[in-house]
């Protein structure tokens, strides 16, 4: 496939501004750790808000999306929809307190809630788990959707893809900071949306489509429609896609974007607020954004590639030229991209760049926020100096990047990906929870909890690879959670003591005041701002699929609830 002149001139455009806004914050970004690594925590709701949602607009999840309604219908969503309940969690909950205790990563939580050596190696083993390991995989799951669009849209080999993406999000990153980041986040979004927004609408105009009324009349796509399972499905169907997300996945995995009680990016964008409102309102329309706006264009897309690309043998046919293993219905999704005219073709193309270049700039600062914060400037060398500082998270940050991009070439599909995240995170999800509240909770009960999850993904992940199966990807889940939960709550019965609690923490996070305080608003907010965000979810899906009656119920009850919660605003905060 060959690019116009347009659409080349649109591709670097989008680079020279990407790389201009890091080198004009450079050099307030470079002061200090603080500026770097939270943007001198002044930022608005806004502001905040898209940057959270460009983060998690990654180049992975389209692909992601498309392979799973190809497989599993709009139905299949629920494996990532279900995570609404927890982001509500974060948003009339945890938020407040984050940003009440006024830290700069997450991982200082550590010191503050807990107290003596074993709070601090907790705070240095997590700033190295999550911080580094865990993080090169999750960015290694956006490097291989780079290495399938960058095959499919551009006939570049993995390492050709790679270095190029790799050295340009490290170089802005490099030298902007957060707020570089963030900033190139907003402009990236409206890039993103318009970009896939404009695709689905030229798709389905395709003569081969025929519309959005040729699309719905297609069988291949008929059996794709529905929002949840249907009787005519299996009872293993509705436990892998409703159930299992719905009532166990969302409080007791952990999630990047997702965290139950908050953390990782999410956090560290709550923690550059300006005060406790502005991260509680940037969180909230993060996942408005997130569930209810993004997915449709992808969706759309995705169901009109059944139609041009039934099968995998279509797609090898078409693009031949990857290893074997590479052709998934992930694929789909690049694939279908290759019919746009030039100039929409180039912003769509940069439109991915964006979202691949938001994503791992979000996770290299992160990354190295952690190495420097919690791990380098707490162990190391503690009277290091803020040039030093910056210049150790410049140097992470480089590092980190080259070892994702190692770790992609050995992965296959997104959803893949996708699994072995919630697998290393199953079962830590409900003391992310608990441990503002349960006292006997203590770094034990962290440290086992991290260990024992990590250990059951590695070994159902070796399981996979060498083609010993011994569960579904359901099961898997089901066991990762039940043997982590059971660890890491034997442990804190076992352990618990109160030399572990630092007695400041409570004084610090509620301010003396009770744990409970209105929390019956709080409570009711969370159900309020599912049932409004799912709502606005099926409403936008019902009207684009045909059903304006539905849409409107669903719309009336969006409103309802909206309004409902913002009676409420104040009392969160009083």
């Amino acid at each position: 496939m060959e690019l116009s002149t347009l659409d080349l001139v649109i591709i670097f455009g989008f680079f020279a501004i990407t790389l201009l806004i890091g080198v004009v914050v450079a050099k307030k970004a470079g002061k200090n750790t603080s500026e770097f690594f939270l943007s001198g925590r002044n930022m608005p709701w806004w502001l905040l808000g898209v940057s959270m949602v460009a983060t998690t607009f990654a180049a992975d999840t389209p692909n992601l999306v498309a392979g799973i309604v190809r497989k599993d219908g709009i139905a299949g969503n629920w494996v990532w929809w279900a995570f609404l309940l927890t982001g509500m969690v974060t948003v009339f909950i945890y938020a407040k307190l984050w940003r009440k205790l006024g830290i700069s990563t997450d991982l200082e939580y550590y010191e503050i809630r807990y107290k003596g050596k074993a709070a601090a190696f907790l705070r240095g083993f997590r700033a190295v788990y999550l911080g580094v390991f865990f993080n090169i995989v999750i960015m290694a799951t956006v490097c291989l959707a780079g290495v399938k669009i960058g095959h499919v849209m551009l006939g570049l080999s993995p390492f050709e893809t790679l270095a190029i993406s790799s050295v340009v999000t490290v170089l802005y990153s490099l030298l902007g900071g957060l707020k570089g980041v963030i900033l190139t986040d907003f402009f990236q979004f409206i890039v993103a949306m318009v970009g896939s927004i404009w695709a689905a609408y030229f798709i389905i105009d395709m003569p081969e489509i025929g519309g959005m009324e040729g699309l719905l009349s297609n069988e291949a796509v008929q059996e794709k429609l529905n929002f949840l399972p249907t009787t005519n499905d299996s009872w293993d169907t509705w436990v892998g896609l409703l159930i299992i997300p719905l009532a166990v996945q969302w409080w007791s995995v952990w999630y990047p974007g997702a965290e139950p009680g908050g953390g990782g990016y999410i956090a560290q964008r709550m923690l550059a607020a300006k005060d406790e409102k502005h991260a509680t309102a940037a969180t909230l329309f993060f996942n408005f954004a997130h569930y209810a706006l993004r997915p449709w264009p992808w969706i759309i897309i995705a169901l009109a590639s059944l139609v041009l690309f039934p099968s995998l043998a279509d797609l090898k046919t078409q693009f031949p030229g990857l290893n074997a293993s590479l052709y998934q219905d992930d694929l789909a999704y690049p694939a279908m991209l290759t019919y746009l005219p030039a100039g929409l073709l180039g912003l769509v193309l940069a439109s991915l760049i964006s979202a691949f270049m938001s994503t791992i700039s979000t996770h290299l600062n992160w990354g190295s926020s952690y190495v420097v914060n919690d791990f380098y400037k707490r162990f190391v060398d503690k009277k290091a100096s803020e040039k030093d500082l910056v210049l150790i998270g410049r140097i992470s940050t480089a590092l980190m990047m080259l070892f994702a991009a190692l770790l992609s070439l050995v992965l296959e599909e997104a959803k893949e990906a996708f699994d072995l995240i919630l697998t290393i995170g199953a079962g830590t999800g409900l003391l992310f929870i608990m441990r503002w509240f349960w006292k006997a909770i203590n770094p034990y009960s962290e440290i086992t909890a991290m260990s024992v999850s990590f250990l059951v993904a590695v070994f159902f992940f070796i399981c996979d690879k060498t083609e010993f199966i011994l569960f579904t990807g359901a099961e898997k889940l089901l066991w990762g959670v039940g043997v982590t939960t059971v660890a890491w709550i034997a442990v804190t019965l076992l352990t618990q003591n109160e030399k572990y609690l630092n007695p400041e923490f409570e004084k610090r996070a509620f301010e003396s005041e009770s744990k409970f305080k209105n929390m019956g608003f709080k409570v009711l907010s969370v159900f309020l701002g599912c049932i409004a965000i799912y709502s606005a979810l099926f409403s936008l899906g019902n009207y684009l699929l045909g059903d304006g009656m539905q849409a409107f119920y669903f719309l009336i009850a969006f409103i309802i609830c909206s309004g409902l919660i913002a009676s409420f605003w104040k009392k969160l905060f009083a």
